[in-house]
């Protein structure tokens, strides 16, 4: 008997050895990719959408600016960390534009400035040793028309705007300083969750609304335009969202730093890079510290996002590390332009709260397909797979109460209250989706997926992956799922939960025999940063 139960604690733990060195190994392939080094366990070559946007975005013809220099102190600008610099700037930018193009730059110093916008043909050079620091007052900030969180309305400016324009850089190894605490605190409060609009309007049954009607400025826009490259930047303390990449088309975001927690503070919805219907993305080698999703594809909301109906198509990510954020690659919650064909590898979670992650809503709609996520590492994520379909009702679902006087009514709450008709078209649908080559240790939740009847998680192919987590999960309305070598550790033997489910593999499962480690929480984690 002894002899028996010796042999079983021996081949388990021979397994998980085993079992290791693949975590081992699957990091070593994304590091190895990241250095251009083949791995073994990298599918060989490259996938046609990698070739076409790398042939796109590494021809000598693609974003030429002019030789021209423009310096922002020549037009009256200067670095004092006090000095108001919007009008100075801005004539530095039209300057460089009306002479056909060039770049505009800065000696070293801290220059505070309200909105800008940057004109076709002109390279908004950072160079190190330059801080760009928004000003801390919303008039600096004019409202323009925008979409936010997937509804069209007016919003306050970015600290940075490229909008309707074609032919631009923004670089340099200098900062972009979003001075968000400012608008943190407006949301809620100081500390978080003490006040603010947030305590407000929970207590007024408005969750729904907090996002839209607490106006904060993100630090980079791009709208409704093409042709433009960001590159090598340090993006510090946005007010909301990090990079917005809206309606845009050929977008090049490579070697960029966002760093949104420090000192014990953080900004809520203070996103990475977001891609909201856009076109020929191409984001990589990226190192993004946010509260919320790290890197994450939009498509638009509701009924407003049903009417404008743009896709998110033809993106990659790749090669880049999540820290302390909501997702490291996040698919919605605005769903209703659909999404197709979508890459995403080489990047890394550490300490990230969710790792791989999809959301959306019974009003959303739209059809994401044709999606594949290969050669992803992650340790200590809680969910590294969270599929969830009705994401967070209280904010999907918008309900004016009575209590509330119409008197009161912004005029974009009808829109966002507007019903989807018929109402079957506000389901979306996920489906044609590779998983490949993952790994996750230190995990929480192994796999959690929660779809609808209607349109269960569809033709999904998971293979090459290893999940380590404390509870195995549950799945929820899933169907035709293919596993290949797929494995999930977990210290009991509980089994993954199932409900409506239909012709689904499930992982391979062993029971672990040391104890897990809790996932970090992030936001405690983090080093403080100097800036």
């Amino acid at each position: 008997m002894y002899t028996s139960i010796i042999n079983i604690v021996l081949v388990r733990a021979v397994f998980t050895i085993v079992l290791f060195s693949l975590f081992s190994t699957l990091s070593c392939s994304v590091y190895a990719q990241q250095r251009g080094v083949q791995s073994p366990l990298l599918t060989p070559g490259k996938s046609p959408l990698v070739q076409q946007l790398e042939t796109v975005f590494t021809d000598d013809d693609f974003c030429i600016i002019p030789d021209r220099v423009f310096n922002a102190s020549d037009f009256g600008a200067v670095g004092d960390g006090k000095s108001l610099n919007t009008k100075a700037i801005q004539r530095t930018i039209d300057s460089a534009a009306a002479a056909g193009g060039g770049q505009v730059t800065f000696n070293p110093g801290v220059y505070v400035t309200g909105a800008l916008f940057i004109k076709t043909n002109v390279d908004f050079h950072i160079p190190e040793g330059v801080t760009i620091q928004a000003i801390q007052d919303d008039k600096h900030f004019p409202d323009t028309l925008t979409r936010i969180s997937g509804i069209t309305m007016e919003w306050p400016a970015a600290l940075i705007n490229i909008y309707r324009e074609q032919n631009i850089r923004i670089s340099g190894k200098g900062t972009l300083d979003g001075n968000g605490k400012y608008w943190w605190d407006k949301y809620w409060g100081n500390p978080p969750r003490s006040g603010g609009m947030y305590k407000d309007y929970i207590d007024r049954g408005l969750r729904w609304a907090i996002d839209f009607d607490c106006k904060r400025v993100r630090a980079l826009v791009v709208y409704e335009s093409k042709e433009i490259i960001i590159q090598d930047i340090n993006i510090y303390r946005s007010g909301f969202w990090t990079i917005s990449l809206t309606y845009a088309e050929q977008v090049h975001v490579n070697g960029v730093t966002i760093r949104n927690n420090f000192d014990g503070h953080f900004g809520p919805s203070s996103d990475g890079i977001n891609t909201d219907s856009g076109r020929n993305i191409l984001v990589e080698n990226c190192d993004i510290d946010c509260n919320d999703d790290n890197l994450c594809l939009k498509a638009g909301r509701d009924a407003d996002g049903l009417r404008v109906n743009r896709p998110t198509e033809r993106v990659v990510y790749r090669n880049c590390i999540t820290r302390s954020g909501h997702g490291l690659f996040t698919i919605g919650s605005e769903t209703s332009g659909g999404m197709h064909d979508i890459e995403v590898y080489g990047l890394k979670a550490v300490g990230t709260n969710t790792g791989i992650r999809f959301k959306s809503a019974k009003i959303r709609g739209g059809v994401m397909r044709d999606i594949y996520i290969h050669d992803i590492v992650m340790d200590s994520v809680d969910s590294p797979f969270r599929f969830d379909l009705n994401w967070y009702p209280s904010f999907s679902y918008p309900v004016i109460p009575d209590s509330i006087p119409e008197s009161e009514y912004k005029d974009y709450w009808h829109t966002m209250a507007k019903k989807v008709d018929p109402p079957e078209r506000g389901i979306p649908e996920f489906r044609n989706i590779t998983l490949e080559n993952i790994s996750a240790k230190n995990g929480g939740t192994g796999l959690y997926v929660n779809a609808y009847p209607e349109k269960p998680m569809s033709s999904m192919l998971w293979k090459n992956i290893i999940i380590e987590a404390r509870t195995p999960g549950e799945i929820s309305c899933a169907k035709d799922w293919t596993m290949e070598n797929v494995t999930l550790l977990t210290p009991s033997e509980e089994p993954i939960k199932l409900d409506q489910t239909e012709n689904i593999q499930l992982p391979l499962r062993f029971k672990v025999l040391y104890q897990l480690k809790s996932p970090v929480i992030p936001a405690e984690k983090n080093p403080k940063l100097k800036h």
